[in-house]
């Protein structure tokens, strides 16, 4: 039964390596739309702020460079998605193989 399930957990590990490999440009952060009169709401500039090595950033990003930004910052999400799905299913796999070679030693 577990060696179906490690197995099972190792294919499913190798199809989310392919599919980051396949990533294409990322970027963390919030893209937000602020204005510089916000009563009026008039003024509008795009602002992208995000966390890197402990420390916070903000961007201006160009109206004509928005779309790329949120492609990337959609990718990025994408990324974050499918490596915590690695790390689940390898700690699930981990376990499953100690408690195999537990049972191993203990059987003989």
């Amino acid at each position: 039964m577990q060696d179906k399930s490690v197995e099972k957990w190792t294919h499913e590990i190798r199809r989310l390596q392919e599919e980051l490999a396949q990533l294409g440009p990322m970027r963390p952060g919030t893209l937000t739309c602020q204005y510089r009169q916000p009563e009026q709401r008039t003024g509008a500039f795009y602002q992208l702020s995000y966390t890197y090595q402990g420390r916070s950033r903000t961007e201006y990003v160009r109206e004509s460079e928005v779309e790329q930004a949120r492609r990337e910052l959609e990718t990025y999400a994408r990324f974050k998605e499918l490596t915590a799905r690695w790390v689940d299913l390898a700690l699930k796999s981990s376990q499953s193989r100690r408690k195999m070679a537990r049972l191993l030693v203990d059987g003989q």
